[in-house]
């Protein structure tokens, strides 16, 4: 038998994006709330909140993580499109925070490979770094989604540029050319 309804956490049919609203004649005739993305160097922003303790900590491998920076380029990244304020300081703390543990989890498996030796037989086994990994870039995406959700749903207009995450890959790349 088929499931039925809305899958748990989705909250049931997404938010039909304000451009889509606008493009219909706005169905609903509720007020719609309009934000505009302003790429003008001369824009005054909002003071970033001071991210979080935990985002700079010393890991166990003696490493420093990098979430912070994430966190701070992701919020200059939406402050720069005018659209900060409608994000929470947790939840980009949450996408910073999985983001720089992924970038983690690669830069080890880059320092020691895909294989490790399993602990009761010896044999060779996928290093947990792996699945791990694809845990943390599961939720920075599910993270940066739901980000970009909010940000999509109010906007007049399509965005098209570059986004905070094309940039952090690109920044992942940039670390491996690095240490070559």
């Amino acid at each position: 038998m088929g499931k039925r309804g809305p899958s748990p956490g989705t909250g049931g049919r997404p938010s039909k994006p304000l451009a889509d609203k606008i493009a219909e004649g706005n169905p609903g005739k509720r007020p719609l709330k309009v934000m505009e993305f302003k790429d003008l160097p001369d824009m005054q922003g909002e003071e970033m909140p001071k991210p979080s303790e935990m985002l700079s900590a010393t890991q166990k491998d003696g490493r420093v993580l990098q979430a912070k920076e994430i966190y701070e380029q992701t919020w200059d990244w939406l402050n720069k499109r005018g659209c900060v304020s409608y994000i929470s300081p947790q939840t980009l703390e949450r996408y910073a925070m999985a983001a720089a543990r992924w970038k983690h989890c690669e830069e080890i498996i880059t320092a020691t490979g895909y294989l490790a030796k399993h602990p009761t037989t010896g044999g060779a086994m996928t290093s947990p770094y792996v699945s791990i990994g694809q845990n943390y870039l599961s939720q920075a995406n599910r993270l940066w989604n739901e980000i970009f959700a909010v940000i999509r749903e109010n906007t007049a207009t399509e965005y098209s540029g570059p986004t905070n995450q094309n940039d952090f890959m690109e920044q992942l790349l940039r670390s491996r050319e690095k240490r070559k």
